[in-house]
């Protein structure tokens, strides 16, 4: 029909008109225009562009804070080596790059225990952690340092969803519990690292308190003494004195001491912070952190004590020199009422070496000799490793009087013991080795 529009004509031609207004309006402000021909329009085109990045990178910024959230575990944390030791036991985890860490522990017979764990190494890890991923980061600082230790400081982030984030806690949890119960019903031994206490080798097997034979009526005074402590905290707080007592035993190597320490702490069920005082990192400063920062549940362990001080001066033997004052030292015992119920063990070979100052009451409050091995001792320590031979136990004790022998350490007669340990007639007949030293005995 003539008088049909034809509106798809009419389309194309506006089309086409829009099109060239649109290219001539171009024309006209940018490609005519002497200010863009100069420069100008690429600077605004520049700057338009930055700020198109910028919102891009603020967008994906906020996008990311409404999606995912981050947890940061520091290194001087304490669920640090909990997360990383759940973590090389977890098993849907994937890990390109592992690290070592290794624990070596040399026993008294000069036995070697080694014991090598994979944990995460420095970068990223994917874990899935109850249906969740999670990226796991682990980084260590290029600037900052431990300098009391020489090891960086270690971050570990771990990112997910934010609609997941209760599981933080929940993973924190089983890290805690883990760790929890490969110590349960062991002893943990700490050392001191830098300006913290970490784990020294794998936690022990509880040394029970039958197992340490003193002389008698020795360990359960001092079990007894301990236990009123620990059971007195409110008659202290109320009266306001320092909750903390310390003990020192003394007497000649080999007597037991360390060991009825050890035994103590599980029958306590506390663990051991044992503390060099003859360290060369160590000063006062330090000392008196760590003496105020003590685990729960733990005893203070200062072995040796008279071999960092002799009579208020610090000595040079052994070729080393600490860092610690004796007035740095009497500071700090004064000082652990901070750290509640702060239980001190001192041991020393050499009592008259000690200064007075240092074993006055509030810093020494139970003082007790550990000695050489009593008859008592003798007789109980021979039916505690043969049972049932009460008659080879009268002969040993005979054959011991005859001999005459006195000053034989505890540490001698297990030795014996422990190499005639299902032969009680061998025991018998090897005990004139007693008569040796107990630093220069062997058996062939």
């Amino acid at each position: 029909m003539s008088n049909q529009i034809d509106f798809e004509k009419i389309r194309n031609e506006s089309d086409g008109s829009l099109s060239g207004m649109i290219r001539g309006g171009f024309n006209e402000i940018v490609v005519n225009n002497p200010y863009f021909a100069a420069g100008g329009g690429l600077m605004v085109l520049g700057t338009g562009l930055a700020l198109a990045r910028q919102g891009i990178v603020k967008g994906s910024s906020f996008i990311y804070r409404q999606m995912l959230v981050d947890l940061e575990i520091p290194s001087k944390d304490k669920s640090y080596l909990w997360f990383l030791e759940w973590m090389s036991q977890y098993k849907h985890r994937r890990s390109r790059h592992l690290s070592v860490e290794t624990n070596f522990v040399q026993h008294d017979n000069g036995a070697v225990t080694t014991k090598f764990s994979l944990v995460p190494g420095p970068g990223k890890h994917l874990i899935n952690f109850k249906g969740a991923y999670m990226l796991v980061n682990r980084e260590r600082s290029g600037k900052l340092m431990d300098m009391t230790s020489g090891t960086p400081f270690e971050t570990v982030t771990l990112t997910t969803l934010y609609r997941d984030r209760a599981l933080f806690n929940e993973l924190l949890a089983e890290a805690k519990v883990l760790a929890l119960k490969a110590r349960e019903g062991k002893t943990v031994l700490y050392t001191s690292w830098g300006p913290e206490w970490r784990p020294f080798g794998q936690p022990r097997k509880k040394r029970l308190l039958g197992s340490v034979i003193l002389d008698d009526g020795i360990a359960e005074s001092i079990v007894k003494d301990v236990r009123d402590f620990l059971n007195s905290g409110d008659w202290y707080h109320t009266r306001g004195i320092p909750y903390r007592r310390g003990y020192l035993l003394y007497g000649p190597p080999g007597s037991g001491k360390s060991s009825f320490i050890q035994a103590l702490a599980g029958e306590l069920d506390y663990n051991i912070c044992i503390l060099n005082l003859s360290e060369n990192n160590l000063t006062d400063d330090r000392l008196n952190h760590l003496m105020n920062h003590i685990p729960d549940r733990s005893i203070l362990l200062l072995e040796d004590i008279d071999a960092a001080f002799n009579k208020r001066e610090q000595t040079e033997e052994k070729g080393y020199t600490s860092g610690v004052t004796f007035s740095g030292l009497l500071n700090a015992l004064d000082g652990v009422a901070s750290a509640e119920e702060c239980i001190t063990f001192m041991t020393t070979n050499h009592p008259e070496k000690l200064d007075p100052a240092l074993l006055r009451p509030g810093r020494v409050d139970f003082k007790v000799l550990v000695d050489n091995a009593s008859d008592s001792q003798v007789k109980n320590m021979f039916l505690r490793f043969y049972e049932d031979e009460k008659e080879l136990c009268d002969k040993f004790m005979a054959r011991y009087r005859e001999l005459g022998l006195k000053d034989v350490s505890t540490a001698q007669l297990q030795g014996l013991f422990v190499y005639n340990k299902r032969d009680a007639q061998g025991a018998i007949d090897m005990i004139e080795t007693l008569k040796v030293p107990h630093h220069a005995f062997t058996m062939n």
